[in-house]
């Protein structure tokens, strides 16, 4: 059970990371608003490292299922789209180290996930997933770090995932605020 201390906006209050994943297909033009979200994230000096690979069609979605780990393509092969975030590593104007982007893809990430709640669609990021065999199969330069593999659908059959995933598959208490407060 999750509970509020103050009032914060719906999406934020709804939000959480299911597995159970309808087949339903994701519209392209759904995806794009998404990114569009996301693309409107602040970053460091406007620099927007993040980038966005797209699997929503079986050749694209095979490929970077592939890269998950068994634990996650359980529930996450039922996902109508997987979205792969990367970051560059340095500034585009002078090529010197960006400290802050992955801060600043994390920031993008959460206006995608907002944005898709606010259309009733569920988001899964997941650390969980082979990195160098991500690199390889999407010939990803070494420029760009690999963050996240986020599963983007609509609420699927709960009963249909394994037992264990049933019993995990509600919104996860938070700490206190008091208890994030150094």
């Amino acid at each position: 059970m999750r509970t509020f201390n103050y009032e914060i906006m719906p999406e934020i209050k709804e939000r959480w990371s299911p597995r159970a994943f309808s087949s339903e297909p994701v519209q392209r033009s759904e995806i794009m608003a998404l990114l569009e979200a996301a693309r409107y994230a602040p970053s460091c000096f406007n620099e927007q490292p993040w980038r966005f690979i797209i699997a929503d069609e079986e050749t694209s979605l095979s490929k970077m299922r592939a890269v998950l780990t068994p634990t996650n393509q359980v529930w996450a092969n039922s996902a109508p789209v997987l979205i792969m975030i990367l970051s560059r590593k340095t500034f585009s104007s002078n090529s010197k180290d960006n400290y802050w982007h992955m801060f600043d893809a994390g920031t993008a990430w959460g206006y995608l996930s907002l944005e898709a709640q606010r259309r009733n669609l569920i988001t899964h990021a997941m650390g969980g997933f082979n990195r160098s065999n991500a690199r390889m199969a999407f010939d990803i330069p070494e420029a760009y770090d690999i963050i996240t593999i986020v599963a983007v659908g609509r609420y699927g059959n709960k009963e249909a995932l394994n037992q264990d995933l049933q019993e995990r598959e509600y919104p996860q208490p938070r700490k206190d605020i008091n208890d994030l407060l150094l």
